[in-house]
């Protein structure tokens, strides 16, 4: 934690800002900014932008639960999540959803479709419903966000990667995920091997595995080669990540794939075409999916243990909750390679 993450971190209870303060820094009557948060249609864009800034510059949150429960902390977490449709996330929230629920929470789920300034709007209003804790996928968000996160008076679980967190953190290197499925291709003795990946500026952990690959085939002394696909993880978009390296770098020995659903798309596409994998090309992915060990071959894969991110994630968050000490604040949950025959 940033020292001023920490200093944001010590405001509490009747030292958080109130609307009156938002209203004087945004220049408007206390009515007026009581408007601009509940009935937005009747104050003009540019008060209400004003408002909004200022609630972002002070750290406010509305307290949307009104009346007697409104000093109380509900028996909900707020799970934030980049995408519903991706099976990864949706295994993290069972390893959450199953532990809270033990504990006596319920989650709220929001989605972001991998947009920061929706996270952004998803945290204030959950901590608005005065949520008792918020589990976000990922590191990265928008200053103001992550001012926001530091600023808040309850536990805050950063998940799926590791690094700086605003207070809890369960994930893996990414970096050293890519790095191992590069080195494995090469100890296969491929050395054409190009990376495809799908809009890795949104699905930065992609582009931070793609960063270990590359480190590695530089220090083999090879050139890294990049295909980035418009479409994000599916078997269409896979099957033409295939097409484009055949058609970009046609004496590529190995494709090395940002995710199981892109590679297994692949994979089925070049049985259409009657390409022997990996007699004619090599193919490999990221998480483990049991989809890819289903197909012929099994693709070769790294592990990433899902369910279990978000059991240890539940687990801290509620040791945090129950007012135990939380001595280890980032856990690695590591990873391992998964052999099949695609490589």
């Amino acid at each position: 934690m940033s020292k001023s993450n920490g200093r944001a971190r010590q405001r509490r209870g009747s030292d958080q800002p109130t609307l009156a303060e938002v209203a004087e820094l945004a220049g408007v009557s206390p009515i007026t900014a009581s408007r601009a948060l509940n009935t937005p249609e009747r104050v003009n864009d540019a008060t209400r932008q004003r408002v909004l800034d200022a609630m972002d510059h002070l750290g406010y949150v509305p307290n949307l639960v009104a009346g007697s429960l409104a000093s109380a902390r509900s028996k909900f977490i707020a799970v934030i999540v980049p995408s519903l449709a991706n099976a990864v996330f949706i295994e993290v929230i069972k390893g959450l959803q199953s532990t809270f629920e033990s504990a006596g929470y319920q989650i709220l789920l929001g989605n972001t479709d991998y947009d920061v300034e929706r996270e952004h709007q998803l945290v204030r209003t959950f901590l608005g419903w005065s949520c008792s804790a918020l589990v976000t996928a990922g590191l990265r968000h928008t200053p103001a966000c992550r001012e926001l996160l530091a600023g808040c008076d309850r536990p805050v679980m950063e998940v799926m990667e590791l690094g700086e967190a605003v207070d809890l953190n369960v994930g893996l290197d990414h970096h050293a995920a890519g790095g191992r499925m590069a080195s494995h291709l090469l100890e296969r003795g491929y050395r054409h091997v190009v990376y495809v990946g799908a809009r890795m500026a949104d699905d930065y952990r992609a582009r931070m595995r793609y960063e270990g690959h590359c480190k590695v085939l530089e220090t083999a002394g090879l050139e890294p080669s990049l295909i980035e696909l418009e479409r994000l993880g599916s078997l269409e978009a896979g099957a033409q990540g295939l097409d484009q390296v055949r058609n970009d770098h046609p004496d590529t020995e190995a494709i090395h794939f940002a995710n199981d659903d892109l590679a297994t798309g692949a994979l089925l596409h070049a049985q259409r075409l009657g390409l022997r994998v990996p007699g004619d090309i090599a193919i490999a992915g990221f998480n483990g999916l049991s989809l890819g060990q289903h197909v012929t071959p099994r693709l070769t894969t790294i592990q990433s243990p899902r369910e279990t991110i978000g059991r240890i994630a539940a687990g801290e968050v509620i040791k945090r909750l129950a007012g135990s000490r939380v001595n280890r604040r980032r856990h690695d949950v590591g990873f391992h390679l998964l052999e099949g025959e695609s490589t």
